[in-house]
């Protein structure tokens, strides 16, 4: 006979069984995806074209890989602010590690590795915070983005170093089968992504920690590890995200991973990933990415101004946030 908490832990740790059809929350967004594609498609000739359709695949690519990231950390109803630092970072130390303007440096796919490293340690040092301070994720991220920001700032030290290594310049370059190749490696990301969250332990924890996180804890699992272990995977994704960056603008900018927090959490939100954790997944959120790409370009086909795309963004956040939390709402009545 087992004890109540052997079978908490056999509840927990075990694979998430398949379910029976698609529910409606999950078919909300791809139903979306295919109706707003179809709309642009019928209002502009030139949306629907094959090229117009390259552009968007390959557009969405570093939001693709931010977002890949963010997700595992919202699965664990945490919040992530530290994107647009953490790129920043990897998107400088690239520069300055491949071969530049700014120094001998030539390490080539060596440095890549390096500036994704660098990330990882800065998002690890945003999950060692939040389970030592215990202080909530998005005070802890927001200062890691500033550490970030200001080590960014002191390697560019007032002269922007411009790569010239043809390697990482070719990502954003040249083509496979009429896509570049950040969009190759986004899909890569994706994938990698998915199969983390299907059938690691660490995917399979995130969406415990966010669903019943005392329940996890009272089985015999120590949570802070596999958190540390989230936001480390998630820093590794924004340093790739700012590495792809460096490759299309050819150097290091400070300003690399700007509004990538806002735009990643906004497609996994959009995707159907909740922010108070339990619920998505990675692929979830790449058609919340495809979402947000469709929706920009198709704005700009039909002649909507640029001015009113972001307010559109936000309007759709909080529907999407609205629509998610329904089911919810006899759970909670008090919200903060």
């Amino acid at each position: 006979m087992t004890s109540p908490a052997e079978d908490s832990r056999e509840v927990v740790t075990a694979p998430p069984r398949p379910r029976r059809g698609v529910s409606l929350r999950e078919a909300g967004p791809p139903v979306a995806l295919i109706a707003i594609f179809t709309v642009f498609a019928a209002l502009s000739s030139q949306f629907r074209t094959v090229g117009n359709i390259q552009n968007i695949l390959d557009a969405a690519a570093v939001l693709a890989v931010v977002a890949c990231g963010i997700t595992f950390v919202l699965m664990m109803g945490s919040i992530d602010l530290s994107a647009a630092g953490v790129m920043a970072t990897s998107a400088l130390a690239v520069a300055l590690l491949v071969e530049n303007n700014r120094n001998d440096n030539d390490l080539g796919l060596i440095g890549i590795v390096l500036a994704v490293l660098l990330a990882a340690s800065l998002g690890a040092l945003s999950g060692v915070l939040l389970v030592l301070l215990k202080v909530p994720s998005f005070m802890t991220t927001l200062g890691v983005s500033a550490i970030g920001l200001g080590l960014a700032t002191l390697m560019f030290a007032g002269v922007q170093p411009n790569i010239s290594d043809a390697g990482l310049e070719s990502w954003a370059v040249e083509r496979l089968l009429g896509f570049t190749y950040l969009t190759w490696i986004a899909a890569g990301c994706v994938l990698v992504g998915w199969l983390i969250q299907r059938y690691t332990r660490l995917g399979r924890y995130a969406y415990a920690i966010g669903g019943a996180e005392e329940v996890l804890a009272l089985s015999g699992v120590k949570v802070a590890p596999y958190k540390v272990a989230v936001f480390t995977l998630a820093g590794a994704f924004y340093g790739l995200g700012g590495v792809m960056v460096t490759s299309q603008l050819g150097a290091g900018l400070v300003q690399a991973g700007k509004g990538y927090d806002f735009l990643a959490i906004t497609a996994a939100v959009v995707g159907g990933t909740l922010l108070t954790g339990g619920r998505g997944g990675v692929l979830h959120t790449t058609v919340g990415v495809l979402l947000i790409v469709v929706l920009t370009n198709g704005l700009v086909q039909v002649g909507v101004s640029p001015y009113w795309q972001g307010g559109v963004q936000g309007l759709i956040v909080v529907a999407a946030v609205a629509a998610a939390v329904v089911p919810l709402r006899h759970r909670n009545q008090v919200v903060k």
